[in-house]
């Protein structure tokens, strides 16, 4: 009895080290203050570097009333006007495509998904290049100061009603199937394209660049109405995300043992469905289209705090901002006074980055 009850311990004692070898909950812990202080760094400099010369201690001396200098009003629309809403666009869309990337990934329990699968980002396009080429001719009476908002406004529309058309399509009674949602995601996509480069053949020159820097991504057209548009979305979806990862944790061992667990996996699937569409959508109508930082973020995030999404996710949205806004300011700055596409920059970091990932851990994927 004594050797059966020694042997009992030993294995509790040895389940017990296995969990805190295995528990990386203290890294991630250490990692979110990391990348809060990285976050904070890329904020500030995003707003104190630029082009044009501008003080922002002289700036926020003008605001509390300790210096008159007129030379400073030059500087207070350059950063307050101009660096301050892109900034916070470059925090939100990075925040927002990181975890889009990081629920899908979830959602489908696979590394290599991305917010594209449920053709949000291909609706996105769609509904942007629309309006672009049709929409002058079709509303000849949208007034001036609704005309800035129309594009993301048609933007966010196309991702929404992509998004809705593939729930439809891949819903079934009161379940949602995430296989039929994959395939049906690729022909919606398939089709947005087509669609898409329909538009594309009838624009006209001037048409055919906004097109083109549009899909390339940029935060150039940030301001503070646009902000004021997309802003509320993002933050409702990436509030409303981490309540899904103790259900997303769950759903790693599979629906049937995630329903066991006490979890309602059709809602899961809901919610995580509904919070991608949301935050991506609204993150492609005010930036265009950016790529790699949805799949790129989360799965680096993986290989060092492991995959427990109450870490996971604030990690990723606090990683995707603040890489977002170093490639934006690697934009402003590289070809100066030129602006490249951001989605230039986060192509040629991202995708040699994800290459080595794919290299390293191939086998582990079954690549």
């Amino acid at each position: 009895m004594a050797s059966v009850k020694g042997l009992g311990s030993g294995r509790t004692a040895a389940w017990q080290g296995n969990r805190q070898a295995g528990d990386r909950s203290a890294r991630a812990r250490r990692v979110l203050l990391l990348l809060t202080l990285l976050t904070g760094g890329a904020f500030l400099a995003s707003i104190m570097l630029g082009v044009a010369n501008a003080s922002v201690a002289g700036v926020v001396r003008l605001l509390l009333g300790l210096d008159h200098d007129a030379a400073l009003l030059r500087d207070r629309i350059i950063i307050l006007d101009i660096r301050l809403p892109r900034a916070l666009t470059g925090l939100l869309v990075g925040a927002a495509l990181a975890v889009s990337g990081a629920l899908m990934q979830g959602l489908f329990r696979n590394p290599l998904a991305d917010p594209a699968l449920v053709g949000v980002s291909s609706g996105a396009a769609l509904g942007a290049v629309s309006m672009i080429v049709l929409g002058g001719a079709l509303m000849p009476w949208l007034p001036a100061s609704l005309s800035l908002t129309a594009l993301p406004l048609a933007a966010f529309l196309g991702g929404l009603a992509s998004t809705l058309l593939l729930y439809r399509i891949a819903t079934t009674g009161q379940v949602t199937s995430v296989a039929t949602m994959l395939l049906a995601g690729i022909a919606l996509g398939a089709l947005s394209s087509a669609a898409t480069g329909l538009l594309v053949f009838i624009a006209d020159d001037r048409q055919l660049r906004d097109i083109t820097f549009w899909t390339l991504g940029s935060l150039a057209g940030a301001s503070w109405q646009k902000l004021a548009i997309a802003a509320p979305v993002i933050l409702v979806a990436l509030g409303a995300s981490g309540f899904l990862a103790r259900g997303l944790n769950a759903l790693t061992l599979g629906e049937a043992a995630a329903f066991h667990m006490g979890f309602s996996v059709q809602r899961l699937k809901n919610g995580a469905i509904l919070c991608v569409a949301a935050a991506t959508g609204a993150a492609v109508a005010t930036s265009g289209a950016i790529g790699f930082v949805g799949i790129v973020v989360p799965h680096l995030l993986r290989l060092v705090i492991g995959p427990d999404n109450r870490f996971l996710l604030p990690a990723a949205a606090l990683l995707g901002a603040s890489l977002l806004l170093m490639a934006d300011m690697l934009s402003r700055l590289v070809a100066a006074p030129a602006e490249l596409p951001i989605g230039i920059i986060t192509a040629l970091a991202g995708a040699p980055v994800f290459l080595a990932i794919l290299m390293r851990g191939r086998g582990r994927l079954g690549l």
